[in-house]
C-alpha cells in the first residue's frame, strides 16, 4: 500500500507523516528513507529537527540521496514500512548530480520507476512531497524545469497511491481514500 502525503513548506506533512506510518507499522520495522543532502548550517537545522521529530519512534534511517532503488539492499528482510522523506530534495539531487542538469523527462521517469519497485519490496510505503506552482512565480529556465518534474512526479505518485493526503496548518485533508 501506498501514501502520498503532501503540503507546503511548514504544513506539517512530515510530522503527519511519521505519526501515520508509526500507526500503521504495529510491529513491523520501520525504516525512514532521508533524501536531505546538507550544505549549510540552515539544512543542518532541519535535519536536526527531523531528527528530533523521529526520535523515539523506532525509526532506522537510510540516507539515501540518489539512487532510491539502494534503499532496499540496507533493508532486513521481513514485514517492513518506510518513509520516504522528501520528494523534492530527491528531485534535485538527482537533477543536479551532474555537471549539466539531468533532463525532466529523465528524473521524473527514474524516481517514479524506483519508487514503483521500493512499493514493491515494503507493506505499507509512505511518501512525503511538496505542493509546487502555488506561488504563481516564473523562475529560470532550470528552475521551472525542476518545478515542472516535481508536478510531474507528484501527479505520476497521486495516480500510483491507493491514498493521498494533503496537509494544511497541520490538518489532514484526505484526497484520494482506499476506502473511496
Amino acid at each position: 500500500m501506498m501514501t502520498l502525503i503532501i503540503g507546503g513548506s511548514g504544513s506539517g506533512k512530515s510530522a503527519f507523516a511519521e505519526d501515520y506510518i508509526v500507526s500503521l507499522s504495529k510491529e513491523k520495522k520501520k525504516y525512514y528513507i532521508a533524501t536531505m543532502q546538507v550544505y549549510d548550517e540552515e539544512g543542518e537545522k532541519k535535519m536536526e529537527r527531523h531528527r528530533t521529530l523521529r526520535s523515539g519512534k523506532d525509526f532506522s534511517t537510510i540516507e539515501q540521496t540518489v539512487d532510491l532503488k539502494k534503499s532496499t539492499e540496507k533493508m532486513e528482510a521481513g514485514d517492513r514500512t518506510a518513509l520516504l522523506e522528501c520528494i523534492s530534495n530527491l528531485t534535485a539531487n538527482e537533477m543536479f548530480a551532474g555537471e549539466v542538469p539531468e533532463t525532466e523527462e529523465v528524473v521524473t521517469e527514474k524516481i517514479v520507476k524506483e519508487i514503483e519497485t521500493l512499493n514493491k519490496e515494503v507493506t505499507h510505503l509512505v511518501i512525503v512531497s511538496n505542493n509546487v506552482f502555488e506561488d504563481g512565480q516564473v523562475y529560470d529556465k532550470t528552475t521551472m524545469a525542476y518545478i515542472r518534474a516535481m508536478g510531474r512526479i507528484n501527479e505520476m505518485l497521486a495516480d500510483m497511491a491507493d491514498e493521498v493526503v494533503e496537509v494544511v496548518v497541520g490538518i489532514p485533508l484526505v484526497i484520494k481514500s482506499k476506502n473511496a
